[in-house]
């Protein structure tokens, strides 16, 4: 069954009470190459507005999103609206913008810098985000962006702290030093790509608040007939968009849009706490809710189970 926005879930061992979406503000700079957009402040302001008047209460940022104007975009709004008690802020630690580093000194600036920008609202989760760019062993060395990480929890600067990247192989390590209270995975677990199906377990049974991040791929995954090649932001094999073309098809045969496929593949998925999506706009907001409640029929799922590409199609990291 797919939860309805205005469900409740908690976000493994912190405690927390989520909403099943959580609006991502990756794009929200003033352009965003990757995304290949670029959004106005007015409308990221705008959308945040909406989430506090929607059933949403979760909000997902990164220091390094649009040069830090997504963290201080949301800080303008909320300033102008209010600080809900409900509301549950999550964002990430990240390496500098200019050296790569990922010292101990950098993740307390980047702490820093989001705080600054955020204003008076509290950050419940701090994630130490894209490890991949120095690997397990040196973000885990002692003095290193790990050790930051716990410090700013014993200090009381965050009650939470989570990891968030790509690999999953290496995400599953960093999981099972039991240091961390979340995970967020992002693009390997989608309609055609179940890269991080182990990972999410792992991190279910041990209890970590889970998230899943990025499950259109990048745009392929939002519409039938697709109007990209690149899966992931990067170019998808055939087989890949083989797979996107039956998929969309078989959503059509059934009237089902093949956006709402896409989402409710995650938010149906028990080990999965809560599903960030990228949002722009209030009609995108209220978009998600509405695909959140569209009757998907089991049949559907089964076919999809089937068209899904073989493993050696997925990221597979």
């Amino acid at each position: 069954m797919t939860s309805s926005a205005s469900t409740r879930v908690v976000l493994g061992r912190t405690g927390l009470s989520v909403s099943p979406v959580c609006v991502g503000t990756a794009a929200w700079g003033v352009i965003s190459p990757e995304h290949e957009l670029s959004v106005p402040e007015d409308a990221a302001i705008a959308t945040v507005h909406a989430m506090l008047r929607s059933p949403v209460n979760f909000l997902d940022t990164s220091n390094n999103y649009g040069g830090g104007e997504s963290e201080r975009r949301i800080g303008v709004a909320l300033q102008q609206s209010g600080i809900p008690d409900d509301l549950v802020l999550q964002t990430k630690l990240d390496r500098d913008p200019d050296t790569g580093s990922f010292g101990a000194d950098r993740m307390r600036r980047s702490f820093d810098e989001s705080r600054e920008r955020l204003g008076d609202a509290t950050v419940h989760v701090a994630y130490l985000h894209d490890p991949e760019h120095i690997g397990f062993e040196a973000a885990m060395a002692p003095g290193g962006p790990v050790d930051a990480l716990l410090a700013l929890r014993d200090e009381g600067a965050v009650a939470h702290i989570g990891i968030s990247g790509g690999p999953t192989r290496m995400l599953r390590r960093f999981v099972e030093t039991g240091l961390f209270d979340a995970l967020i995975t992002h693009n390997r677990y989608t309609l055609i790509d179940r890269t991080a199906d182990e990972l999410l377990t792992v991190a279910a049974d041990a209890g970590l608040g889970v998230l899943n991040a990025a499950v259109y791929g990048g745009g392929v995954l939002s519409r039938a007939p697709r109007v990209t090649d690149r899966y992931a932001y990067r170019a998808a094999s055939h087989d890949v968009l083989s797979a996107i073309d039956d998929i969309g098809a078989a959503c059509e045969r059934r009237g089902v849009p093949l956006l709402a496929a896409a989402l409710q593949f995650s938010t149906r998925d028990p080990r999965i706490h809560s599903t960030i999506c990228g949002m722009v706009s209030p009609d995108q907001l209220a978009q998600t809710l509405d695909l959140l409640d569209i009757d998907i029929p089991p049949e559907l799922w089964d076919e999809i189970d089937e068209l899904v590409p073989g493993r050696d199609s997925w990221i597979n990291d």
